[in-house]
């Protein structure tokens, strides 16, 4: 069935900041709304809050009908312990729980409670509505379909993240809800789980919101932008894709600047007539008591007119500045500016495989011969659980290699961003993950560098765990800031980050001298950052192409 959700004027905010405040949203059947803004603007808290998840602090959020399905697909989905595959899958098609409260209301049935007859109906209709009936047999096929070569009954914290990104593409291909909220479902899908993806939201017939940090998704896909604006606390809806919402942005913001540098001029010029005015009124009262006599009463009364004259000019002159309309200032918006520190060259060769072989469960990597020389900047690309990021462990050293040889150059200094973010992972204060990295480092000096990578006073004394995706993404940028680096090895940089922190991203990888290796499924990122070699990993077999 069609559904709309409807929201009227939200707030919501984190502490005592405000994220954003009466936003009106109507989301149809066949919208698709791309929801933009920077990390921490509160877009996967509005996610929430139209999933009905967390209470809106202002508002109401309104379906049509009440009974619609809605489905929240969060960014890091939760692998729950012992959890399997096809728990996870009905889980998250929402057929689980929709089994369960069929079947409480099937055991009500024949008893004397009342209404248990409509809700048994009611339970069954929804069980219905989401798929119960064939899930089993449909969960065969998209697995099949998807070449997703796990068990069924695996636990889903023994699957690799490829693997589980995976899983997660067939809850969504499974779903059959009446609203999706799509939070970041780009992160960690190879390049035919993105197709995929694009191709499933661009065939839904129900209203669709999603948080994408993948450029070329959006522009494939949404059919109009609602922007939170952190800086300006603005919210602003635009018409039209993602390529209409980029330029008509930036159309807007160089409106709003002209239009505050047109009132700030015409303030200012009246703001120094008023001060000439007063300046000729004060000079007037002067010159009136020097030349005043006691039988000079012409004069004194010329001058007692001219000076009031004056002081009428300068009356009228603030009248004026009190009539303009204000025109707030543009905000500045916080900008991350990274770089990425060298350290001095390694040797001529920076990393060697040789027969290296890894093995993983069912999985084997190899064997691998590959060199890695000075200065190469190598785009490693594969589908998910190809084995891209066991490559990089066993180039590392990080993995045992079950034969062959693995070997880092002289004088190399890696720098990693890994796809867990497992550095700012753990338990402890982030400023001391962060320290314990650099001890070099003050602690003064590792928060003012956070801080210049939006990581303030009440970041850095919480638990590294508890920080947002991008939060601890950013946090590994700045490690990279902060400690001089020769070979970078980045595995999905790009995930959990927003847009402009990505292209910041690309800028300092544009003028990083040293060697590169570069996992990423982002399309424009790919296009944007210059390399030298391509990689490709198939299968546990690697080429380089």
């Amino acid at each position: 069935m069609g559904a709309t959700l409807v929201a009227k004027d939200l707030a919501a905010g984190h502490g005592d900041r405000v994220l954003f405040s009466g936003l009106d949203l109507v989301v149809a059947p066949g919208d698709v709304i791309g929801l933009v803004g920077a990390n921490g603007a509160g877009k996967s808290t509005l996610l929430r809050t139209f999933a009905g998840l967390v209470p809106a602090e202002q508002g109401s959020v309104r379906l049509s009908p009440a009974t619609a399905n809605v489905g929240h697909l969060p960014q890091e989905p939760e692998r729950r312990p012992g959890e399997t595959v096809r728990d996870f899958l009905g889980r998250r098609t929402g057929v689980a729980r929709a089994q369960s409260e069929m079947d409480a209301a099937a055991a009500a049935l024949g008893t004397d409670q009342p209404g248990v007859d409509d809700a048994y109906a009611d339970s069954l209709e929804r069980w219905l509505a989401l798929g119960g009936a064939d899930l089993a047999e449909r969960i065969e096929d998209v697995v099949a379909d998807l070449g997703l070569a796990v068990s069924l009954d695996q636990p889903m914290t023994s699957l690799s993240g490829g693997q589980a990104a995976r899983v997660g593409m067939a809850s969504l291909l499974l779903s059959r809800y009446d609203i999706f909220l799509l939070d970041e479902p780009t992160n960690d899908l190879d390049l035919d789980g993105l197709e995929r993806l694009e191709r499933f939201v661009n065939e839904l017939r129900a209203g669709t919101v999603v948080v994408s940090h993948d450029r070329e998704f959006l522009t494939r896909t949404v059919t109009r932008v609602v922007e939170l604006d952190l800086a300006q606390q603005q919210i602003r809806g635009y018409g039209g894709g993602y390529a209409a919402y980029l330029t008509e942005r930036d159309v807007d913001r160089r409106h709003a600047r002209e239009q505050y540098d047109e009132y700030a001029n015409t303030v200012s010029a009246l703001q120094a007539r008023a001060q000439s005015q007063r300046s000729w009124m004060d000079k007037g009262v002067r010159n009136a008591r020097r030349k005043a006599t006691d039988n000079d009463k012409i004069g004194r009364k010329f001058r007692s007119e001219a000076t009031e004259k004056q002081a009428s000019k300068v009356r009228q002159t603030e009248r004026m500045i009190e009539r303009l309309d204000v025109v707030e200032e543009p905000r500045k918006e916080w900008e991350l500016r990274m770089t990425i520190a060298a350290a001095p060259r390694s040797g001529a060769v920076v990393a060697t495989l040789r027969g290296a072989v890894v093995r993983r469960g069912g999985f084997t990597l190899g064997p691998v011969d590959l060199q890695i020389d000075w200065a190469d900047r190598v785009a490693i690309t594969g589908a998910n659980g190809s084995g891209k990021s066991t490559l990089l462990a066993a180039m590392l050293g990080r993995v045992p290699l079950d034969s062959g040889t693995a070997a880092l150059g002289p004088g190399v200094v890696v720098g990693e961003v890994d796809q867990a973010r497992g550095l700012f992972d753990g338990d402890e204060e982030l400023l001391a993950a962060f320290t314990a990295a650099i001890p070099e480092w003050t602690p003064a000096d590792v928060r003012t560098l956070l801080a210049k990578f939006g990581l303030k006073a009440a970041h850095v004394t919480r638990p590294a765990r508890s920080l947002s995706p991008g939060e601890r993404t950013r946090a590994a940028l700045a490690l990279l800031q902060a400690k001089g680096v020769n070979l970078l090895v980045l595995d999905e940089p790009t995930n959990h980050l927003d847009l402009p922190a990505i292209e910041q991203l690309e800028a300092a990888l544009s003028t990083y001298p040293g060697t590169l290796l570069l996992v990423t499924h982002d399309r424009r990122m790919l296009e944007a950052v210059s390399t030298t070699r391509h990689v490709e990993v198939a299968d546990g077999e690697v080429r380089d192409r």
